[in-house]
């Protein structure tokens, strides 16, 4: 059977160990905007506009951490990111398949 989908919320957190939120709409920065994590409804206010589909940093995060989003690790942050801003290529490089990468 199917899980059941609440409506009310602009972002959705996947693992309650993802640093990011994964936004449904077109969000604009300044907008108070909700986010659901279980069964839980959380809110937070944007700092930059989010495209549907892209992150939203959850919490601070500081720079060199390794970014969870669907409880994977995704990449690691080139600089802190203020719970709020958009997560994206501008602030998190990849490190999936990069041997430079690996940690031994």
């Amino acid at each position: 059977m199917a899980a059941h989908i609440t409506s009310g919320a602009d972002a959705l957190v996947m693992d309650t160990r993802d640093h990011v939120a994964t936004a449904i709409k077109d969000l604009q920065a300044g907008q108070r905007a909700t986010y659901r994590v279980q069964d839980q409804v959380l809110e937070l206010t944007l700092i930059d506009p989010v495209p549907f589909g892209h992150k939203i940093a959850i919490a601070d995060i500081p720079e060199g951490t390794d970014i969870r989003k669907y409880g994977e690790v995704i990449g690691r942050t080139t600089c802190a990111i203020q719970a709020g801003q958009h997560v994206h290529v501008h602030n998190v490089e990849g490190i999936r398949g990069r041997g430079d990468q690996a940690k031994a």
